[in-house]
């Protein structure tokens, strides 16, 4: 049988997401944890990578498996989550039919961005830290050029292996922190995301916030195509990954 399992994580610890020889990642530690509990080899594919530093306080996986007889969800999950770093704990798992997958059947996904204000040491790894605020204005007029279908060449990775970089944007846009009075959340939600693409698409946005890009400049990196015209990446730290959505028919009601 196939199954979703939802979780989040600190990535601070970690080399990304995807399973690498010799270096501490995310998929090896849920592989493990659910391996163990589940006492036969367990491969999980994820909704999409995420690189080193950064966080997700909403990620999907899924693997096939036989549960053991009388293993309820909420039991698996418990056992899951002691096996579990603390640093990465399961929320909810849940079965799923044989073609549907973390990756593909995704419908949308969802980043978030935490910049602080004001220095917090408690957000020293899950907040970019900055000295002097940024004009908000400024970067929502940017952001709202994002919107729509676009050719994302300018804010993805050399090299970045993508059969394309058309991504169709949904939302893009710079709110007050509702959790810390100090901080500013960018959100930005598409239909898929090329690797690196947020946190240059970040960091371009800061640069306009600092009065280094105006809004227009922005508009011009974005339609130029070109990786050398947006400034650099925001680091990982501030990123987290934070909805993953999925048709209905998927899910079951309580995460729908």
């Amino acid at each position: 049988m196939r199954y979703f399992i939802h979780f989040a994580y600190d990535g601070t610890a970690y080399c990304g997401w995807q399973v690498q020889p010799g270096v501490p990642t995310v998929q090896a530690a849920l592989d493990k944890a659910l391996s163990q509990v589940l006492r036969q080899l367990v491969h999980t594919i994820g909704s999409g990578r995420t690189d080193t530093g950064v966080h997700a306080s909403h990620q999907v996986a899924h693997f096939e498996a036989t549960l053991p007889e009388g293993m309820t969800f909420e039991l698996l999950r418990y056992r899951v989550n002691r096996a579990l770093p603390p640093d990465v704990q399961v929320f909810d798992i849940h079965e799923v039919g044989p073609q549907d997958h973390a990756r593909f059947s995704a419908e949308a996904r969802t980043y978030e961005y935490f910049v602080s204000l004001r220095p917090n040491p408690f957000r020293r790894d899950q907040a970019l830290y900055l000295d002097c605020a940024p004009d908000v204005a400024a970067m929502n007029e940017a952001a709202g050029y994002l919107i729509g279908q676009f050719d994302f060449t300018a804010f993805s990775k050399v090299k970045g292996g993508e059969n394309h970089y058309i991504c169709y944007l949904y939302e893009a846009g710079w709110h007050p922190d509702p959790h810390h009075a100090d901080g500013l959340v960018f959100r930005i939600r598409a239909n898929r995301f090329v690797r690196g693409m947020v946190r240059l698409v970040v960091g371009t946005l800061l640069d306009v916030g600092r009065g280094k890009l105006t809004p227009a400049e922005f508009q011009q990196v974005l339609h130029r195509q070109q990786r050398v015209a947006a400034s650099g990446a925001a680091p990982a730290k501030g990123l987290y990954l934070s909805k993953v959505e999925y048709a209905p028919s998927i899910l079951p009601s309580r995460l729908t």
